[in-house]
């Protein structure tokens, strides 16, 4: 997990004080063990009072204040017998943070009939609290700690808590006009700002290649340190000279330190054809070295892919490194397979194995400028995602593959199996989706829909039969 992707949960278990105290002091030590175990990042209530459980709304303002102080980004009330939901509802509509309810599945009565907990019965009622005061939520079903469910949906909510946090901090980068006919990608600064309070940070294009070619008359440090990272990942292709590898060095050295000064989170670019006349340039490589780094990048100035690729990032909680590609051209014998491929931005630690890489000249200009990196990727499960919308109405598509074989192509590639191609291409086509798509490795669709549960204004989109979850 990368450190910029690491959540912290803020733990508030709570009870009620007509059952029983010490079933619910044992519960809530062994929901802490359990949440030690699986490495997830927490802080509780030590010190709050002696049960250290949630029952007094009265403790709400010290219990925010820590949280606060903690950079807690999630909420999670286990409910360790019946639970007092009203603390509940107070505490998370101080903080309005995503939240999960969840319960350990009731023991069996004791002999004489007695209920030590209730806790299902509790949850029915903070449940219905929570939606009156109008604060989405996320919900485990009632099961035991050891159970998979109370894993995968813990996993799955912090994965969505990650990304409703990368989402609310977005700051956008966009480096050029897009290219004149891609009419596509056109979105709406105005509308990004005002629905979710995403900023775009301009830069001219031609302000770029100025501080590039300054660097490129008088090469410094980061220039070299660009160089060594350049041609450290492929083979590079004789035709590319150093002249290629330095301009591309003070082009690579300029786009990270203007996207790191910045605080930008993703950024689109315009990718041609300024570059390879200005410059001498094809931006494809540094797009994918960039990727390797966290800084997520669209080509074409698509400004809504560059957000697909954050999210979809922050499903991973930065452990899959996303890339973006075009849907391009159907299998031309497995009618449910579909090419992702882009001229050569896909990031290097992606490439299958077995198959050498190399970066050449871009192939598909005139001027041949260097560079991009040409390579089939791995195998493996990958999720596709798109944000998009028009006529303010925004959505998060999101679907699941696998990688299949398939004939070779020019540029970074991978042939792609779903359960149901012919619709999915009808859906895509109908919109308000473009051929972009963000990929990633991994099965994260489910923690990308439980998001927008948390996303005013971003309706989920499900394409394909749910596979299994990450």
């Amino acid at each position: 997990m990368r450190p910029e992707q690491r959540i912290v949960v803020g733990f508030a278990p709570t009870r009620r004080t007509v059952f029983s105290r010490e079933e619910a002091v044992r519960f809530r030590r062994a929901i802490e063990a359990r949440l030690r175990d699986l490495g997830i990042a927490y802080v509780g209530l030590a010190g709050l009072n002696e049960d250290e459980l949630l029952y007094d709304a009265a403790d709400v303002p010290r219990i925010a204040r820590r949280f606060r102080e903690a950079g807690v980004s999630a909420l999670f009330f286990p409910h360790c017998n019946f639970g007092t939901e009203l603390a509940v509802v107070a505490l998370a509509r101080e903080l309005r943070l995503p939240v999960l309810l969840w319960g350990p599945r009731d023991d069996a009565p004791l002999p004489d009939g007695t209920r030590l907990r209730d806790t299902q019965c509790g949850l029915f009622a903070t449940g219905k609290d929570l939606r009156r005061a109008g604060i989405p939520f996320s919900y485990i079903v009632n099961c035991r700690l050891d159970d998979p469910e109370f894993e995968r949906g813990l996993r799955r909510f912090c994965a969505a808590a990650n990304v409703v946090r990368i989402f609310r901090n977005l700051r956008l980068g966009q480096i050029g006009t897009r290219p004149a006919p891609f009419a596509s990608v056109i979105c709406s600064e105005s509308a990004l700002m005002e629905k979710f309070g995403i900023e775009v940070v301009p830069l001219e294009l031609g302000q770029l290649l100025s501080w590039a070619q300054k660097r490129l008359a008088a090469p410094d440090a980061g220039v070299r340190e660009a160089r060594e990272i350049i041609t450290a990942k492929y083979a590079v292709a004789p035709e590319i000279d150093e002249g290629g590898l330095l301009r591309l060095a003070a082009l690579y050295a300029s786009l990270r330190e203007w996207l790191r000064g910045e605080g930008i989170t993703a950024c689109g670019l315009q990718c041609w054809d300024y570059l390879q006349e200005g410059f001498a340039v094809a931006a494809c490589y540094l797009v994918a070295l960039l990727a390797e780094e966290g800084l997520h990048m669209a080509c074409e100035t698509d400004l809504h892919g560059a957000i697909s690729s954050a999210l979809l990032s922050a499903a991973s909680l930065g452990e899959n490194i996303p890339f973006f590609a075009d849907l391009t051209v159907r299998h031309p014998s497995n009618d449910n397979a579909e090419l992702l491929w882009h001229c050569g931005p896909f990031p290097p630690s992606l490439a299958a194995p077995e198959e050498p890489a190399r970066l050449v000249p871009h192939y598909m200009t005139p001027a041949a400028c260097p560079a991009v990196g040409e390579f089939r990727m791995k195998d493996g499960p990958i999720t596709l995602a798109r944000f998009d919308g028009d006529h303010d109405q925004y959505f998060l598509m999101t679907g699941e593959g696998h990688t299949t074989t398939g004939p070779r192509v020019r540029g970074s590639y991978v042939w792609l199996e779903v359960d149901d191609w012919p619709q999915w291409e009808e859906r895509f086509v109908r919109g308000p989706y473009i051929h972009h798509v963000s990929g990633a490795y991994g099965r994260h669709a489910a923690a990308l829909g439980e998001a927008c549960r948390f996303l005013p204004g971003v309706r989920p989109d499900r394409f394909g039969r749910p596979g299994e979850e990450r």
